[in-house]
């Protein structure tokens, strides 16, 4: 499998690999590297699972292995040990903005907005 520019590279993944969970219960595990590429993909993307290329394998083990290592905490430590591998060499910009509507720019002067941060429960 040819590597593609948005896919793991051979550092990231010496880095990952150590980290994966590797006890298999009886059926062979589908290639760790193939399906977090595909996971990688995917929220590269923005695309629907279902719409993950067939080269990273069925989009139902992709999402089920995304779920797992969520609820098992395994993407903070992967995230953790990537960003420590490369100690400050990655620098990422967010250059999105989010204009307002039109009809959103004429409220009513006095009324106070209810925004995610103000909502009761929010940190």
């Amino acid at each position: 499998m040819t590597r593609r520019r948005y896919e793991l590279t051979d550092f990231e993944w010496s880095v990952i690999e150590p980290l994966l969970p590797n006890k298999s219960r009886g059926v062979a595990r589908v290639d760790d590297r193939r399906v977090l590429n595909g996971i990688l993909w995917r929220f590269r993307t923005g695309s629907p699972w279902a719409d993950i290329p067939e080269r990273y394998g069925p989009y139902t083990t992709c999402y089920n292995r995304f779920v797992r290592w969520r609820k098992a905490c395994i993407w903070d430590r992967l995230l953790q040990a990537v960003s420590e591998a490369y100690d400050g060499d990655i620098i990422m910009i967010d250059s999105s903005y989010v204009r307002v509507h039109q009809h959103g720019a004429t409220a009513k002067r006095g009324i106070r907005m209810m925004v995610a941060w103000d909502a009761p429960g929010a940190a």
